[in-house]
């Protein structure tokens, strides 16, 4: 509900979110008034708070007060902290009904092997950090030379990075290279990869198995053709039959359960759980209605909300979302980390105080719908309905293992303000308050915010994300691709020791 410039998420919530800034002396709650300035998107005390009480938010626990709290009072970092594995309270959680299916469906390019594509780029791959600079020349070249001659494609994408030698040969840090890359290769934004090598490096060529068996991907090595200058030349002419075949393709009338959704937030504010998290849930709820599929992401930033998703999962799926917690818990804990370091310096600054309250907020993105499978970081996703995919809380790292697993849309929320786009998948931003999508109208999307005025319901919006994706999935462009991101923010996780 919503009062006096204050929203309060339930009925035995200890604070509330100012929806303006707050003077002194403005009302809060019937009988409270703000005792000290209150910043846009930071909690207020809306009654007294003993020292070492629980202080609930969302009706679940966000922390322990540090000392008394009195009505009226700022609540943020100096009044609230969060010791790992205090007792929590755990609300009974269910999944909700789905919406009824409706008829959606979009526009999509149809690959061989059966998925759908929202776009139709082609991509040229690095193996290894020895060929980026390599990758980087073709596709300049061939977005010059080749792609006015060949209208029906969307573009020539690099795809880069750092890795790829000076590491072990085994292990998961080689796995998951390999995973993510094959990801890439296959995807079916992509209707044709083209993978280039050294030559000499760990993460061989010969490595994926699908180069010489699938049509659509063709590789070579830099050391086999003369060199630099010669390896550009020879992708020039690898490229040109395969920009005239895929420039023929055109997009057929597919249904919704075709598109896979990967759920991003970035720059969180105290905004984001209260209005484009929940509305991209409400979305993604739509999705799974019609049978399509949403991966929630970013293992850190669900800890201490994970009861909300395991509640909602048959035991088996909730004990593979268990033991992800469990192997982070050590992971961070070999570096001297630990899960709670979090929020950020600008997730503070925007109102939010512990882990705890931002893995709440962050939860939300998933909608009610049941979590049917989780997955590990780039493993292809193959259930359709709300699946959990682990990877890194870093939103480019988390975006590129959900690419690829197959997400062929990214939505992605921000409070603070995020320039984030994804090639080959179109990113959609959803701001979470109205300030930020006027200031930022060029990289927003979509703005959320209006929840707060009660202009429209979370429902609404939620409606009108669905919409959006739809839209986007058939070939509207979103902000991020109008500017042009894409080219450097394929940032696959990177495990184990640089040897």
């Amino acid at each position: 509900m919503s009062a006096q410039g204050v929203v309060v998420l339930a009925a035995d919530d200890d604070v509330g979110v100012a929806i303006r800034a707050l003077s002194p002396g403005d009302a809060v709650a019937p009988g409270v008034v703000a005792a000290e300035p209150i910043p846009a998107g930071h909690k207020v005390a809306l009654k007294p708070i003993a020292g070492g009480a629980t202080v609930v938010k969302y009706a679940q626990p966000i922390g322990e007060a540090l000392a008394d709290i009195a009505p009226g009072a700022h609540v943020h970092t100096d009044e609230i902290g969060f010791t790992p594995g205090s007792e929590r309270r755990v609300v009974a959680t269910t999944a909700r009904p789905l919406p009824e299916p409706g008829p959606a469906t979009f526009l999509g390019h149809r690959r061989a092997d059966g998925r759908v594509g929202t776009r139709n780029y082609i991509g040229i791959v690095a193996s290894v950090n020895c060929s980026v600079t390599v990758v980087r020349r073709i596709a300049e070249e061939a977005n010059r030379l080749l792609l006015p001659n060949h209208p029906g494609i969307d573009g020539f994408v690099p795809i880069v990075h750092g890795q790829g030698c000076g590491m072990a040969t085994g292990g998961e840090g080689a796995a998951i290279l390999r995973r993510t890359l094959a990801g890439y290769l296959g995807h079916p934004n992509f209707a044709a990869t083209l993978l280039i090598g050294l030559g000499c490096e760990v993460n061989q060529i010969a490595l994926y198995a699908k180069v010489g068996k699938d049509a659509r991907i063709t590789a070579f090595d830099i050391q086999d053709v003369g060199g630099s200058r010669s390896a550009v030349t020879k992708a020039l002419a690898v490229l040109e039959p395969m920009a005239a075949a895929a420039s023929k393709l055109t997009r057929v009338e597919v249904p919704a359960s075709e598109l896979v959704v990967g759920l991003q937030c970035g720059g969180s504010d105290g905004f984001s759980g209260i209005t484009a998290n929940p509305a991209l849930g409400a979305a993604m709820d739509r999705l799974v209605a019609a049978g399509g599929t949403a991966i929630l992401s970013e293992t850190p930033e669900i800890y201490g909300a994970e009861h909300l998703l395991t509640a909602r999962a048959e035991p088996a799926i909730a004990a593979k979302l268990t033991e992800r917690l469990d192997w982070w818990r050590d992971y961070v804990a070999a570096t001297g980390a630990s899960l709670d370091n979090n929020p950020s310096p600008g997730n503070k600054r925007g109102g939010l105080t512990t882990i705890l309250e931002k893995s709440l907020g962050a939860v939300a993105k998933g909608g009610r719908s049941p979590l049917v499978d989780v997955v590990r970081y780039a493993e292809k996703v193959t259930a359709h309905g709300l699946v959990f995919m682990d990877t890194p809380g870093y939103d480019p790292v988390s975006a590129t293992g959900q690419v690829a697993g197959g997400a062929n849309v990214v939505v992605f929320t921000t409070g603070r303000g995020s320039c984030f786009g994804c090639r080959p998948t179109p990113s959609i931003k959803v701001a979470s308050n109205s300030d930020l999508a006027r200031r930022m109208a060029e990289d927003i999307d979509l703005d959320a915010g209006r929840i707060l005025t009660g202009e429209v319901t979370v429902d609404a919006v939620g409606a009108e994300i669905f919409a959006r994706v739809l839209a986007v999935a058939s070939g509207g462009r979103t902000k991020s691709e109008v500017f042009g991101y894409g080219d450097d923010e394929f940032v696959p996780w990177h495990i184990g020791a640089v040897l």
